[in-house]
C-alpha cells in the first residue's frame, strides 16, 4: 500500500522566518537543507519563491555572497 502523504499544518514561509529566528543568519543553501528536513518534497524553485515573498513583504533581506551564494537575514 502506497504511503499517504499529509497536508502540512504549517505554510514554508513560516518554518523559514522560525528557522531564521532561531538560529539566525545564515546562507541560502543552509536555510534550503533545513527547509528540506521540514519539506521533503521542496524544490529549490519553491525556495526561490518563498525567499522571494518574504523579502518583497519586508520579514528578509538577501545580499549575494559569492557567485550562487546569497546570505538571508531577517530584518528586525
Amino acid at each position: 500500500m502506497p504511503a499517504i502523504k499529509t497536508w502540512k499544518t504549517r505554510p514554508t514561509y513560516s518554518v523559514a522566518l522560525e528557522i531564521l529566528t532561531k538560529k539566525g543568519d545564515m546562507t541560502d543553501d543552509e536555510l534550503f537543507n533545513q527547509l528540506k528536513g521540514e519539506f521533503e518534497d521542496i524544490g529549490y524553485k519553491d525556495f526561490n519563491d518563498v525567499l522571494l515573498n518574504l523579502e518583497v513583504g519586508g520579514k528578509i533581506r538577501t545580499s549575494s555572497l559569492s557567485r550562487g551564494k546569497r546570505r538571508v537575514e531577517l530584518v528586525h
